[in-house]
């Protein structure tokens, strides 16, 4: 994430996975380190995001790689790509 995605490329995100619960979707949550808008001190900000998950194959604790694709129902716009590190 160091610089901004040119055009046609799509963006790639590493995150945890929070929920596995539906049917080949899980959500993941993606922190960020920023520093305050007034007070300068480096804080956590986190999003959510709706993922495809093809195979049921992560679950809750995992970290993934998801990249942007189309619109796949009301909320996903994210796919798994890889799953980076199992949960212990």
């Amino acid at each position: 994430m160091a610089e901004a995605p040119t055009r046609g490329q799509r963006k790639i995100r590493i995150g945890e996975v929070v929920s596995d619960g539906s049917n080949k979707t899980v959500i993941v949550r993606v922190s960020r380190r920023v520093p305050h808008p007034l007070y300068g001190k480096v804080v956590q900000r986190s999003s959510r995001f709706t993922a495809h998950d093809e195979n049921n194959d992560a679950h809750v604790g995992d970290t993934v790689r998801i990249v942007e694709t189309r619109p796949l129902s009301k909320t996903k716009r994210w796919r798994v790509a890889e799953i980076v590190e199992r949960a212990r």
